[in-house]
């Protein structure tokens, strides 16, 4: 039986709200006596860079303080493992510590900390002979988290260390470079139905298929996926309302529209997506009176679906939105000041602003 995916309310704001988001995100700052800012704790690096991501994309940067930003991360280095918890006194882990890479990426301020302690500590959670990297030091393994340590060696201009040569286990004599044994794995956990995974036999899922197909975009081997297939199999997440969905038989969320759009911007198969119809979900979802985006009309916004719905829009060449890079979900002309551009397929808006878009590569 297929679910059904919700409508959209007919007294849906017709535009993005920039002006309330923006005002929605800096409030996030001022609510350190509510009991939600407590037990966020976990996710409070992650959502500064969530927050700042919407902002640049708005073309409000500097809504928030980025002298405080910056102190703030600085704060969540660990010393002892040279990685980012996600709070200060929080344990160290990949997630956070792209966040930090990103955010001191975006505002210019890389050299606040050593970065080969950064580098030397996201290294070091590749166990030996392997081409996953672990989350943290406790070993869980996920195809996002590889995509982190890709990510981040890159933005740390250290993904030449990944062209290290290693021998191969179980193959006598066979030596080959970090970085295909990195390419190797992505490829072991390739479905049959184009898709990735978590891990080696795990579902296909879009959030895991951006971070695979973007892995391999930023070591340049995408010679593995196959477009067309992966590309059908990620069109196939659009509903009838026009959301996304993450896999088969499930309901839309807006943090797809980013994860989808992503890596078939990435595939330049964006054209393959109904953009209109994204366009008035995502918008359908905006919290007109708080500010904010929530993953489906009717719900309570928050920033991590705030930040994918305006991302989205980007991509899909929404009027007054500056370009996000779809590799790295930065703001495009950090990823270009940096060299690390890749060959990608974004929505150009017309002039009429009639709310199509242009395919452009």
């Amino acid at each position: 039986m297929t679910i059904a995916s919700s409508s959209t309310p007919t007294t849906a704001p017709a535009h993005l709200l920039m002006d309330l988001h923006t005002q929605y995100i800096v409030s996030l700052d001022q609510q350190e006596s509510s009991l939600a800012y407590h037990l966020t704790e976990h996710l409070r690096l992650n959502g500064v860079y969530w927050g700042l991501v919407a902002l640049c994309i708005m073309g409000n940067k500097d809504a928030l303080d980025k002298e405080a930003m910056v102190d703030y991360v600085v704060r969540c280095w660990d010393k002892e493992t040279g990685g980012f918890g996600s709070h200060p006194g929080h344990d160290a882990h990949l997630l956070s510590t792209l966040s930090a890479v990103q955010i001191l990426a975006i505002h210019s301020s890389l050299d606040r900390l050593p970065r080969a302690r950064i580098i030397a500590y996201i290294l070091g959670l590749r166990p030996k002979g392997k081409g996953y990297f672990t989350g943290d030091a406790w070993g869980e393994v996920d195809t996002r988290f590889t995509y982190c340590a890709v990510s981040a060696l890159s933005l740390l201009g250290a993904l030449g260390e990944l062209d290290k040569v290693e021998e191969v286990e179980g193959d006598e004599g066979e030596a080959v470079t970090v970085r295909e044994k990195v390419v190797r794995w992505y490829e072991a956990c390739r479905n049959f139905d184009g898709g990735f995974g978590s891990q080696e036999g795990a579902e296909s899922h879009a959030g895991q298929v951006f971070a695979s197909v973007a892995a391999l975009a930023i070591l340049d081997r995408l010679d593995i996926v196959d477009a067309d297939q992966l590309g059908w199999w990620l069109s196939e997440r659009q509903l009838k309302n026009g959301g996304l969905n993450g896999r088969p038989e499930k309901l839309e969320d807006v943090c797809y529209s980013w994860w989808v759009l992503s890596a078939i911007s990435i595939l330049k198969k964006l054209h393959w997506i109904n953009a209109e119809k994204l366009i008035g979900f995502i918008l359908s979802a905006q919290d007109p009176d708080a500010g904010g985006i929530a993953d489906r009309p009717g719900d309570v916004a928050d920033v991590f679906h705030t930040l994918f719905g305006i991302a989205a829009l980007s991509l899909l060449g929404y009027e007054n939105l500056r370009p996000v890079d779809p590799v790295y979900c930065m703001p495009a002309e950090v990823i270009e000041g940096l060299g690390l551009k890749k060959d990608c397929q974004t929505l150009t808006r017309k002039v009429d602003g009639d709310g199509k878009g242009q395919a452009e590569q």
